[in-house]
């Protein structure tokens, strides 16, 4: 993608794909320390075994905390001096992401509108896939901006 500004021609297109991102243990294990969340189900891989899942599971907020990375690895706007997170309207987590599966997140544009400061607020709608899973991981509506 060349420019932000082009962004606003994509409205209502699929405008990319990311790459695949394994989520690992190791990933897991430090998203967990990170918020203080050790409920088995994401960190006791031997108690895991027994779950409805048959082994432990990435947290919900880590598949959704992925979309920062997964869209940084998709996006790069020539005329980009800043982009932050601002906010979400709707997110649903639609199915449980096993360790050692692979997400990717598919960006497409819902709204693009101009905002102060050489700025463009827009609206993604993203649906994670696992590999191999017909149902999707995550669904949301993300709210980006970027300054040019």
């Amino acid at each position: 993608m060349p420019s932000v500004r082009e962004l606003e021609t994509r409205v209502g297109q699929e405008v990319a794909v990311s790459p695949w991102l394994e989520v690992t243990q190791e990933r897991i294990d430090t998203f967990a320390k990170a918020i203080d969340d050790f409920q088995w189900i994401h960190v006791d891989r031997e108690r895991a075994k027994n779950s409805p899942f048959g082994k432990t599971i990435a947290h919900g907020f880590l598949t959704l905390s992925l979309l920062s990375n997964l869209s940084e690895q998709t996006f790069s706007f020539s005329d980009r001096r800043m982009g932050i997170n601002y906010g979400l309207n709707r997110v649903r987590f639609t199915s449980p992401v096993p360790v050692g599966s692979r997400v990717r997140a598919r960006f497409t544009l819902a709204k693009f509108e101009k905002i102060e400061g050489n700025g463009v607020q827009v609206t993604w709608n993203v649906v994670v896939e696992m590999d191999g899973n017909a149902k999707p991981a995550l669904v949301a509506e993300w709210l980006g901006r970027h300054y040019y």
